[in-house]
C-alpha cells in the first residue's frame, strides 16, 4: 500500500483527501491511500514517518510550508527559490521539499485573465508560506507587487497604511489574499482594505476556497470585480503533486 497524505494544522478546512480518494477511485488508481496527518508541531514529522513506511508523498499546508525545510534532506532549486514547500517526496527515506503551487497558481490565474490584459500592479495580501509562490509567478509575469502585512516590515506595507493610503488600492488592480482570513469555520473574517475603491477592472483572487465564495470575494462581487477562489489552484497543485510523487 502506497500512503499519500497532507500535514498542517488545523485540517479541518482541507478538501485534499477527497480529491485524491476520488481520484484514485475514478482513475483506477490501487494499492493507494491519501490520508490526513494534523500535526500541532512540524516536530511530529519524524515521528510520523517512522510510524508509517509505507509514506512515499506528503503535502504541506498552514502553518509549515517554511518551518518544514530543516525536517528535508533535499530541496528543488525552484522551491529553495520560493522559500516555501508544499510537496514532499519520500524515496529511500529521503526527504526531497517541491513547490506545486507555483504551478497550481500560475496557470489558474493566467486562465483568470483570459484575453484581458494582465494587470501591471498587485497588492498581495499577507506575507506566510502561502504568498511565496504567489511572488514567484507575479515576478514571471512581470507583475509589479506590493506585500501588505500586519506588522510592519521593510519592502512591505501593513494594513493601517493601506487604508490610510487607499488610491494604492485603485492602482493595483490584482489582489491576491493569501491568508486565512475567511477560512471556514470564520466565514465571516476578510483582509482590512479599502473595498470602497474596487472597481470592475479589480481581479481577486482569493487563495482560500472553503467556503467556496469568501467575504473577499463578495466585496468584489459587488463592486462588479472579477473573483476567482483558490480551488482550481488546489486542483492544479494537486495534480503537479501527484506528478512528483510519480516521476
Amino acid at each position: 500500500m502506497r500512503k499519500f497524505g497532507l500535514i498542517g494544522y488545523p485540517l479541518s478546512h482541507s478538501f485534499s483527501k477527497k480529491y485524491f480518494t476520488d481520484k484514485f477511485l475514478q482513475e483506477g488508481i490501487e494499492n493507494s491511500v491519501y490520508d490526513l496527518y494534523p500535526l500541532k508541531s512540524i516536530g511530529e514529522l519524524d515521528q510520523l514517518i517512522q510510524d508509517n513506511p509505507e509514506l512515499v508523498g506528503l503535502n504541506v499546508t498552514i502553518p509549515y510550508k517554511e518551518a518544514v525545510f530543516p525536517y528535508l534532506d533535499e530541496i528543488d532549486p525552484h522551491a529553495q527559490k520560493i522559500g516555501a514547500v508544499n510537496t514532499i517526496k519520500i524515496v529511500d527515506k529521503k526527504r526531497i521539499g517541491y513547490n506545486s503551487d507555483y504551478y497550481g497558481f500560475q496557470d489558474s490565474l493566467t486562465k483568470f485573465f483570459g484575453a484581458n490584459p494582465t494587470p501591471e500592479k498587485a497588492l498581495i495580501l499577507g506575507t506566510g508560506g502561502a504568498s511565496k509562490a504567489v511572488k514567484v509567478v507575479l515576478e514571471d509575469l512581470g507583475i509589479d507587487y506590493q506585500l501588505v502585512s500586519r506588522k510592519s516590515h521593510p519592502d512591505c506595507l501593513t494594513y493601517t497604511a493601506l487604508v490610510e493610503s487607499p488610491e494604492l488600492i485603485s492602482e493595483a488592480h490584482l489582489i491576491v489574499n493569501t491568508t486565512p482570513l475567511g477560512m471556514s469555520p470564520n466565514i465571516d473574517e476578510l483582509p482590512e482594505i479599502a473595498y470602497d475603491r474596487l472597481t470592475e477592472n479589480h481581479f481577486l483572487y482569493d487563495l482560500v476556497y472553503n467556503p467556496l465564495k469568501t467575504a473577499f470575494m463578495q466585496k468584489g462581487i459587488e463592486a462588479k470585480c472579477w473573483v476567482k477562489n483558490g480551488l482550481e489552484m488546489l486542483h492544479g497543485q494537486a495534480e503537479k503533486s501527484w506528478e512528483l510523487w510519480n516521476k
